[in-house]
Parts: structure tokens; C-alpha cells; sequence
């Protein structure tokens, strides 16, 4: 049974840090492609959107999602889908999208806005931060209350 105590906040330590990887990951990928200095004009191929939630009376959250094609520098077609962007944005429409080169291309269609991603960034980690602190606080603390002491 103690088993329990420490393999529940051990998984969820572990997804807290894999979506702290998964974040880190993707700020690095967007600010990546802002400091390029590639840039190129794309199309919004489509736009739809998702929904969670809404079962038991629970609130419902929608996500925006965007479809964009562009031509990179050297000729290759690259199809992307993002979440986020302006609602305003309709199919057809025409928008700058900041890549990187190489074998992997990233790309975004967002406007570069540093400040904003880095502080929502740092929120998100400081989140997961406090989550692992809280289970790793607990399993201490079981451990320190719960387990004999052995002499």
C-alpha cells in the first residue's frame, strides 16, 4: 500500500516534467524561427477549431486552430498547422511566416512577440514547478509520518 503514496505523485512529477520539456521545447522552436530572419509569404490553408470539456456541467474550451502553406527559400512546399492566431484570420487569407532552414523545418505564423512568450513561458514552468514541489514535499512527508523508524 505504501507503494501508492509514491508511484501517484511519481507519475504526476513525471508528466509535469515532460510537459515542462514539451514547452521549453517549443519556446525554443518559435524563437528559433523569429531569430531566423527567414520569413516568407504563406497562405491559410484552413482554420477550425476543437472543443473540450462540457460533460457534467463542466465549462467547455474551445481551441483556434490554422492550416498554413508556404514556399521556403529553396523551393520545398511546407504545410504546418498551428493553434492560436487571430480569430480574424480566414482561409485564403495571406500571412508572413517566420521559419527556420534545414532538414526540420519550423515555422510559425505568429507575430513575434518575445516578451509575451517568454513571461506565459516562464508561467507554465513556474506551474510544473510548484506541482513536482508539491509531490516531492509529500512523499517526504509520508515518508517522515507514515514509515517506522528504524533504529
Amino acid at each position: 500500500m505504501d507503494v501508492l503514496f509514491y508511484l501517484v505523485p511519481g507519475l504526476i512529477m513525471a508528466v509535469a516534467l515532460f510537459m515542462a520539456y514539451r514547452v521549453v521545447r517549443r519556446w525554443l522552436q518559435v524563437r528559433g524561427a523569429w531569430n531566423s530572419g527567414l520569413t516568407a509569404q504563406g497562405r491559410c490553408l484552413r482554420m477550425f477549431t476543437t472543443t473540450h470539456g462540457g460533460m457534467n456541467d463542466t465549462s467547455v474550451h474551445t481551441t483556434l486552430h490554422h492550416v498554413y502553406e508556404f514556399t521556403t527559400h529553396d523551393g520545398r512546399v511546407v504545410r504546418f498547422e498551428e493553434e492560436g492566431g487571430p480569430g480574424t484570420r480566414l482561409e485564403g487569407d495571406l500571412v508572413t511566416v517566420y521559419y527556420t532552414a534545414g532538414e526540420n523545418v519550423v515555422a510559425t505564423a505568429h507575430e513575434p512577440g518575445r516578451l509575451k512568450q517568454a513571461a506565459a513561458t516562464f508561467g507554465i514552468l513556474a506551474f510544473l514547478g510548484v506541482v513536482v514541489v508539491f509531490c516531492v514535499g509529500f512523499m517526504v512527508t509520508y515518508t517522515e509520518v507514515f514509515l517506522p523508524l528504524h533504529i
